[in-house]
């Protein structure tokens, strides 16, 4: 059980919600500061004076005061009128991502919500009945208004929802569910859909398979460089020590470790080869460059999470409402852009190496890795794959962020599109993860020519998790299933866990 309180919620926190269903609750603390943020939205309303979002419409049409009977219609208005999204339905995760950190936005006190929709969205979460959202829509400033939109709208029992894996209209599903929608009144409809969550959430869920994905790419580089004939003396700590970027210095610490113990490695210490390509000599800066990014952007993100990101913020302190731009997605924006670029970039390191493994004239290994080569192609298409791939990546790493497209009528006259950055961040994640399974493969394939010799401890392990799943390529076979089943192996962990439980954790 997982207790929000708008001040400590973890990217592991998000991840465990929303992909393995970790049951959330309030904070009693949380529910103390929402009452009394409530209290001062109650009795500004009672003394009639006009406050944006509370008797007002909304962006240019802030102008207009809405009556004080009309209140509770303005705030379905803005949820009906908002939930206009298209493209395909969010996956489940991102979904509940969204829902969870929306409700500790809201827990920190400062929204004027009452708790009774909070509590909602938290009791969706735990009963599993989720709202569809369409994944498109969003500008990341004022938030992501469309998306939370939809999400709203499954609250107030409208819209449609999924519920164990079927479609419903949202009142039909809540009754499945045994819960009830609410009726939404002052600021609560604003509060839900001003915020920035859709794109933090996809943020803490690719910041996670990131840093997954890094350490499967330290791997793989190093049964690239064994098979490669490459040198561990890039890797010591003395060349790293005087150039300490944080990043660097751990993988470094790393690849060390993986790479200790190889015959293979020891075969060649004398040989008249005075250096290694970078792809094989500058792991540690390039690698380490991308630890980094992610370093960053978790620090971004965990200021995020636990941030009142709406508009008009409510202070009980002093009985104000303020108008403010909390729910502008910059900060994220600018993050997800960056992270696309960091994990693109390690694609693009492994494609090299890939072709590097194929060519018979820099790896010293049979043609594309077959025995046959004429008869057999071998590994020259998967290496196709891998640069289609991080051609791709190249067009995806456009920064979204430095777009802006007016919209309201000018009132709302920069935007960080902060949602496109988020999107464009998931495909180029998938990209480089298949990317580095091919590597995996055509490392695993290469290494074996060495055999009597043994490689490191770290790469025998990773090289005896793939041979338990895909055979050696002795004539050619359609690759595609071999390429989705080392997929899968990098996406769970499974195969970074396998060799740390013989040469210790990564970093």
């Amino acid at each position: 059980m997982i207790k929000i309180d708008g001040e400590t919620l973890a990217v592991e926190n998000v991840v465990n919600i929303a992909r393995h269903y970790e049951k959330v609750t309030l904070n009693d603390k949380a529910i103390e500061k929402i009452k009394r943020s409530r209290t001062v939205v109650e009795n500004l309303v009672k003394e009639n004076k006009t406050i944006y979002g509370l008797n007002t419409g909304f962006g240019e049409l802030s102008k207009e005061k809405i009556s004080s009977l009309h209140v509770e219609e303005l705030q379905r208005n803005l949820i009906r009128s908002h939930s206009c999204g298209v493209g395909a339905p969010l996956p489940t995760e991102i979904v509940r991502a969204i829902m969870v950190l929306r409700a500790n936005s809201l827990a920190k006190g400062f929204s004027g919500i009452r708790a009774e929709p909070v509590n909602l969205l938290i009791d969706m979460l735990n009963k599993r009945i989720h709202p569809v959202i369409p994944e498109k829509g969003s500008l990341g400033a004022s938030g992501d208004l469309i998306p939370l939109a939809h999400m709203a709208l499954a609250m107030i029992g409208e819209g449609t929802v999924n519920y164990k894996n079927e479609i419903y209209d949202a009142n039909i599903g809540f009754e499945k569910a045994g819960l009830n929608a609410c009726n939404l009144t002052t600021k609560e409809g604003l509060a839900l859909i001003n915020g920035t969550q859709l794109m933090t959430a996809i943020g803490c869920l690719s910041l996670f398979d990131a840093n997954v994905l890094l350490k499967n790419a330290q791997i793989a580089a190093c049964m690239s460089l064994e098979a490669l004939k490459g040198t561990d003396q890039a890797f010591r700590k003395e060349i790293h020590d005087v150039r300490p970027h944080m990043g660097q210095k751990i993988c470094a610490r790393n690849l060390w470790k993986i790479t200790r113990h190889s015959e293979i490695i020891d075969s060649h210490k004398d040989c008249t080869k005075v250096q290694d390509a970078y792809t094989l000599r500058c792991m540690p800066q390039v690698i380490g460059a991308s630890i980094d990014v992610c370093n960053y952007v978790s620090n971004i993100l965990f200021t995020e999470i636990n941030s009142a990101t709406d508009n008009p913020l409510i202070f009980s302190d002093t009985n104000e409402s303020l108008s403010g731009g909390n729910f502008h997605g910059q900060p994220i924006a600018f993050s997800l852009d960056f992270l696309g670029l960091a994990i693109a970039e390690i694609g693009n390191f492994s494609e090299r190496r890939i072709a590097r493994l194929i060519d018979s004239n820099l790896s010293g290994l049979p043609p594309f890795l077959t025995e046959n080569s004429g008869l057999n192609s071998g590994f020259m298409l998967p290496q196709y794959v891998a640069a289609a791939l991080a051609s791709e990546n190249k067009i995806l790493c456009h920064p979204a962020s430095c777009d802006s497209i007016p919209s309201s009528a000018n009132k709302e006259d920069h935007v960080s599109m902060g949602a496109i950055s988020g999107l464009k961040l998931l495909k180029i994640l998938e990209n480089v993860e298949h990317i580095i399974a091919i590597e995996f493969l055509t490392s695993a394939q290469a290494i074996e020519f060495h055999k009597p010799l043994k490689p490191s401890d770290g790469d025998i392990v990773a090289l005896k998790a793939i041979r338990n799943r895909v055979p050696r390529l002795l004539k050619d076979r359609p690759m595609s299933k071999d390429i989705e089943t080392i997929f899968k192996l990098i996406k769970n962990g499974t195969l970074i866990r396998s060799v740390e439980e013989v040469i210790g954790e990564l970093e």
